[in-house]
């Protein structure tokens, strides 16, 4: 390889996130001036199977510093990477792992490595002077993902959810267009008649209409009725559906067998969630359910893609970890998996579990919640995943829109074919 590609600096340092707690920010240069920069901060929601993060402890920024991951990066990873061409991305992941040298990247931190492997890849792109996405699927990388746009968080309406992390999130998935222009346009038109209709049926002011308040409804099938109205109210009936991230793990009690909390003030069991699951798909226009039961429940998962035509997402099941989704085809667990590359700690890996998940007729639904920000873009579109989470809106839409535009009539929009629906 040309030596302009080679590896000439890696420098890492402690950022503000909008998570309220800081990230790592890694910068890596080329011999030629070519820079990458990736961060990586934690989500809302952390599945016990996800790589362990390296935080400083103490009281300083709550226990949640990162000064010893950036550490780690400039005195340890830095010099071991040095002088390596940034395109051998296998290489120089794999020399990281090494360095960790523990299977939860505990040494090093699973945020510290996934910094680096993601700042590089960018910086190997950047030097061959061509777009990410190109870098990551070559010629291939043609086809516009499915995109979706926030509705509602929350965790606590009923009691429930502490460990939830503002679980369940709704979204509005948008398929039913003729290219990604079409499906973002439609994202922001039926988000604002969502909105309205909350603000009006509701009478709550703005501010709330993302987060509803303690005893302001019952039941969350209220808010169904309101999801289900704004799309219909724009004419997207058939183009537009509902997607729900449960992180149904975090509501379940252990002691008790039940879930407490979720969706109502109801205690509830497996059987019981599993047939409001199937009420839900055949009352309303649910395309997508992430995370619907516990992480470590493979069997119910596999269940519910029998019993419900819908896909079936795991997140917090499978955490992008290539042994985990290798299980969960084995008996039919899901039928898709999201996309978090810090999860398992490197591009390599994670792109890895990828090609599994493809192989066998999952899907991938990649997530920027990590530090991706509009990059993820870029991974959907390499990566041809035909859908991912959010990006109807904002920074990652505006990606998508110009990807769009760069690709001119090669570009394709994946449409209902990139989820996984049964008819």
């Amino acid at each position: 390889m040309p030596k302009r590609s080679r590896i000439e600096s890696i420098v890492a340092r402690q950022v503000f996130t909008g998570r309220g707690h800081p990230g790592i920010e890694t910068t890596v240069t080329t011999m030629n001036d070519a820079t990458g920069v990736a961060t990586v901060t934690a989500g809302l929601s952390v599945g016990d199977y996800e790589v362990k993060f390296a935080y400083d402890g103490g009281s300083r920024w709550a226990g949640r510093g990162v000064q010893r991951a950036v550490d780690s990066v400039n005195n340890i990873i830095a010099p071991a990477l040095r002088g390596i061409d940034a395109t051998r991305q296998i290489e120089i992941d794999r020399l990281m792992l090494e360095l960790d040298g523990t299977p939860d990247r505990s040494k090093l931190g699973g945020n510290t490595i996934a910094s680096v492997s993601a700042a590089v890849l960018k910086a190997a792109a950047n030097s061959l002077e061509i777009p990410l996405y190109e870098h990551i699927g070559g010629v291939n990388a043609c086809v516009l993902p499915v995109p979706g746009v926030g509705l509602l968080n929350g965790a606590k309406r009923y009691g429930g959810g502490e460990r939830a992390g503002d679980k369940p999130s709704y979204e509005m998935v948008c398929y039913g267009f003729d290219s990604f222009a079409e499906a973002s346009y439609a994202a922001w038109d039926a988000q604002r008649a969502y909105q309205k209709l909350v603000a009006e049926r509701l009478n709550l002011d703005s501010q709330f209409v993302r987060f509803i308040p303690i005893g302001a409804i019952q039941h969350d099938r209220q808010m169904w009725d309101l999801m289900a109205e704004a799309i219909a109210s724009r004419g997207y009936e058939g183009r537009i559906g509902l997607q729900v991230d449960v992180a149904a793990g975090t509501y379940f009690d252990n002691e008790k067998g039940v879930f407490v909390g979720l969706f109502s003030a109801e205690d509830k069991t497996v059987d019981e969630l599993i047939e409001l699951y199937k009420w839900m798909v055949a009352n309303y226009p649910f395309v997508i359910f992430e995370d619907p039961l516990d992480e470590d429940d493979f069997e119910g998962h596999a269940r519910l893609v029998r019993e419900v035509p819908i896909e079936i997402v795991g997140d917090d099941l499978f955490t992008t970890n290539p042994e985990r989704v290798r299980r969960g085809i084995e008996i039919g667990a899901a039928n898709a998996v999201l996309l978090k590359v810090n999860q398992v700690g490197t591009i390599t890996e994670a792109f890895e579990m990828t090609r599994l998940a493809h192989r066998h007729g999952y899907g991938v639904m990649p997530c920027g919640s990590r530090g991706e920000g509009p990059d993820i873009a870029d991974y959907a579109v390499g990566l041809i995943t035909g859908h991912l989470r959010g990006g109807g809106t904002g920074d990652a839409a505006n990606r998508l829109l110009k990807i769009e535009e760069e690709l001119g009539p090669r570009a394709q929009f994946a449409g209902k074919e990139g989820l996984r629906l049964r008819s």
